[in-house]
């Protein structure tokens, strides 16, 4: 789970010494040269400018829920495909907030998620193409506190919503014909990030969050994703694919305290 990335049992700590630094040091220092060497082992950067988009707002409103939206640039012409997108935060206290792996028939071209953002910082989309080279994108987010922001529902409001999904879709002015469309899962789930603290015993909440999510029609991939502490509360997931027939779409999450969630809609009647 994610063993490339920082601990969650160090978080805290490093969090911690990263608030320490001289203001002028902290702005100074760059982290993406070592994220590309913890995160995708060196490999070389391609300018993804042509290849991927990433959307968020230059200064967000709240921390715990920055918008945040992936969409591919290539053309209808370019053979080629992405495989998957790292969504790396590079000063959060786990920059890799999420990789999605897209399916191979599915033709997604965006994807929209909400994140936990703790410091101004760069933001990098890397995609892998089924050429096997990675592009690189990249935006600038002013935020601060994310990852430790208290939680917006109460503990017990959070458990009884826990694992709770709903499949939504979205009309658009391309389908039927094209068989495009546009859907978002949603997961209650309290997404806990370790940094929170319980505003009654003064203590840490321990990190719980989802961290495997496989969405597919009928049996086959649309979209997957590895998750981190960096996902807001109650994941939320946006995103197009091309319908391949099938009449059931189908969704399995899991988090990192072993919990499997598990549910299935008609795709002609989505709903809870």
């Amino acid at each position: 789970m994610m063993g490339h990335t920082l601990r969650i049992t160090l978080i805290a700590a490093l969090a911690g010494i990263a608030f320490a630094l001289p203001a002028s040091a902290e702005e100074a220092y760059d982290p993406w040269p070592g994220l590309v060497q913890d995160i995708f082992s060196n490999r070389p950067m391609n300018d993804g400018n042509n290849v991927i988009a990433i959307e968020m707002p230059y200064r967000a409103e709240d921390a715990a829920i920055v918008p945040v939206s992936l969409r591919s640039k290539l053309s209808p012409g370019d053979a080629r495909r992405i495989r998957s997108i790292t969504l790396v935060i590079d000063r959060n206290p786990a920059p890799m907030a999420a990789k999605f792996e897209l399916g191979a028939d599915a033709n997604i071209t965006e994807i929209s998620t909400r994140v936990r953002v703790n410091n101004y910082t760069d933001v990098h989309a890397v995609a892998e193409l089924s050429d096997g080279q990675l592009y690189v994108s990249k935006t600038y987010v002013k935020a601060s506190g994310g990852c430790s922001a208290p939680a917006g529902k109460n503990a017990e409001e959070a458990q009884n919503r826990l694992g709770q999904m709903r499949y939504r879709q979205f009309a658009r002015e391309e389908a039927p014909a094209s068989r495009i469309r546009e859907a978002q899962i949603m997961i209650g789930h309290p997404n806990n990030s370790g940094l929170q603290m319980d505003q009654v015993t003064q203590l840490y909440i321990p990190a719980f969050f989802v961290n495997q999510l496989k969405l597919t029609q009928d049996d086959s991939l649309v979209l997957s994703m590895e998750g981190g502490i960096s996902i807001s509360e109650d994941p939320n997931l946006r995103f197009t694919y091309v319908s391949n027939g099938a009449k059931r779409f189908r969704a399995e999450a899991k988090d990192t305290d072993g919990h499997i969630f598990r549910n299935e809609w008609d795709v002609e009647k989505p709903g809870t």
